[in-house]
């Protein structure tokens, strides 16, 4: 069905007219700027959140740093002649490492 702009016209007229259109078309705009609005303060919500799990991941990564850089300058304790015995019971004692001496 092919329509002429006179009836075009006319219709889109008659919608324009009504009350209804210029409230519904209003109360989309609110609804539009209130969507734009929660929108940037999530967005910035989650931004900063994102920012916030950075820093402390980072501080979590120094700790590991330290961590790790005090766990290797600790020295072994040196061959000092001790060896290990354990206590059998009553006068039963087991040495061990007396013969991997160098």
């Amino acid at each position: 069905m092919i329509m002429s702009a006179y009836e075009r016209t006319t219709m889109t007229r008659t919608a324009a007219a009504s009350p209804w259109h210029n409230l519904a078309w209003f109360v989309g705009a609110l609804a539009t700027s209130a969507a734009v609005v929660i929108g940037a303060v999530l967005a910035v919500v989650f931004a900063a959140t994102v920012v916030a799990v950075g820093f402390m991941g980072s501080a979590l990564f120094g700790l590991a740093a330290f961590a790790f850089r005090g766990r290797k300058t600790i020295k072994t304790p040196a061959d000092d002649g001790l060896i290990e015995a354990r206590h059998l019971g009553g006068h039963s004692w087991v040495a061990y490492g007396w013969n991997e001496r160098s």
